[in-house]
């Protein structure tokens, strides 16, 4: 079987595949996995660090923004905007120092639409990049491709209408030649993929969910905000097609990746989802239905998938513990999931059962990473718990960084780059 990282470097046409970087949201397979090495041997990652201890570089980056960095190459990318919205940047460092290599404002917005809550921000969409450009997107408020070279852009989109209402989150996937976007507001949802090189659109795929709640004359009862999601896709091979699964308020769909061809479906109660899926095996996706009551459910995938399959294809359904935010992990076909408040629960992923809790301690907004045997979970307070998995979760060690964490992890080579609310940090081993 392909393995989910290669598949991901097969498909950013035009460069070798990527086996040892971090170029998108959770990483090379979109699911928080850091592939081994060929020779079994590990990469070295640290599993103890602080402010005095194997950090390697420390940069401050202004502004106020929840993305996860992505690394290739000898350079590190970010984005970030002011905490009001009017100013949205991308920044790129050198790998090796920190040093700051540019340091690009991209768009300028007069009167971006009020947040109405605490927890997100303008800059939470994560970029991606290949061997030429990286691919930054802000929601509707911007999307543009920049060249990796000299920081110039190469495109960019701001014709693409959705009204985030408490802001963007969505972070960018890239297929064969495409950029993958998706938008999901109280106004309008849908996917839409652009032309890498040119920004043009391939291909727009509008959500077919039935919201429930059109009144009489075809008025939105409410604001809407049960409409909106803030969730990233991930990739899986079905019957020798790839699908794009992406989680929506109300429904999970499988498109066809290269023409964006709605497949199949499945409905839940859910809204607000911002956990990405991840699949056992290529057999199993494992879906998070958002907020309202978050449900875990394992999604059962077969080449006969076609329509609304929620009653032949939901496998399991798991409701205790289940957070809102961070994206699971499946090592070994088990599921490693924390909730908000710092309980990590293993589920086993054929049956859906919770075989075993650990109490963390703190609150979770991102998501987890796992390398070198041992998961990493960051928390809104600052630390990072290092847990070894396996039949007796242990917690091996509780790393404190000032700050804390809204952003998830980004690895490459045998070092962390990890995001605090002002800094990132080059965490690897030091003398």
């Amino acid at each position: 079987m392909l393995k989910r990282w290669m598949l991901v470097g097969v498909m950013m046409a035009g460069t070798p595949p990527v086996l040892a970087e971090w170029p998108q949201f959770r990483g090379p397979g979109g699911d928080g996995v850091y592939p081994p090495r060929e020779d079994g041997a590990l990469h070295g990652f640290p599993l103890e660090w602080s402010e005095s201890k194997n950090v390697v570089w420390k940069t401050p980056v202004p502004g106020r923004a929840w993305s996860t960095p992505v690394v290739m190459g000898d350079q590190v990318w970010l984005t970030t905007a002011t905490e009001d919205g009017k100013k949205m940047s991308a920044v790129c460092l050198d790998k090796a120092s920190g040093r700051k290599v540019h340091d690009l404002l991209l768009f300028e917005n007069p009167d971006p639409e009020p947040l109405a809550n605490a927890v997100n921000c303008y800059g939470s969409c994560s970029p991606a990049i290949d061997g030429e450009r990286v691919y930054v997107h802000f929601g509707s408020y911007g999307t543009a491709a920049l060249d990796r070279a000299t920081g110039k852009v190469v495109w960019q989109r701001r014709d693409l209408p959705c009204r985030h209402f408490r802001g963007p989150g969505s972070s960018v996937v890239l297929h064969g030649n495409t950029v993958i976007l998706t938008m999901d507001g109280v106004d309008v949802q849908y996917l839409v993929a652009l032309d890498r090189k040119t920004g043009k659109t391939v291909w727009k795929t509008d959500r077919t969910t039935d919201f429930g709640d059109v009144e009489a004359g075809g008025k939105i009862r409410g604001d809407g905000d049960f409409r909106k999601a803030y969730t990233t896709p991930g990739f899986v091979t079905v019957g020798g097609r790839v699908q794009l699964v992406s989680p929506g308020a109300k429904a999970c769909y499988g498109y066809d990746a290269d023409t964006g061809k709605e497949l199949w479906k499945i409905t839940y109660d859910g809204y607000s989802n911002a956990a990405s899926p991840v699949f056992v095996d290529d057999k199993m996706a494992i879906i998070n239905t958002g907020f309202g009551k978050a449900h875990l459910l394992g999604v059962r995938l077969d080449g006969e998938m076609k329509g609304d399959v929620t009653r032949t294809h939901v496998e399991w359904d798991e409701m205790k513990r289940i957070p809102t935010l961070p994206s699971p992990l499946v090592v070994d076909g088990k599921i490693y999931i924390t909730s908000e408040l710092g309980v990590l629960s293993r589920i086993d992923g054929a049956s859906g059962r919770i075989e075993e809790s650990l109490p963390l301690g703190g609150r979770y907004s991102s998501s987890g990473v796992h390398a070198d045997g041992h998961l990493f979970f960051l928390s809104e307070e600052g630390e990072t718990q290092v847990v070894r998995p396996g039949d007796k979760m242990e917690l091996v060690a509780t790393n404190p960084l000032a700050g804390g964490f809204m952003a998830s992890a980004a690895l490459d080579g045998s070092s962390l780059y990890l995001r605090t609310k002002s800094h990132i940090y080059r965490i690897g081993k030091t003398p």
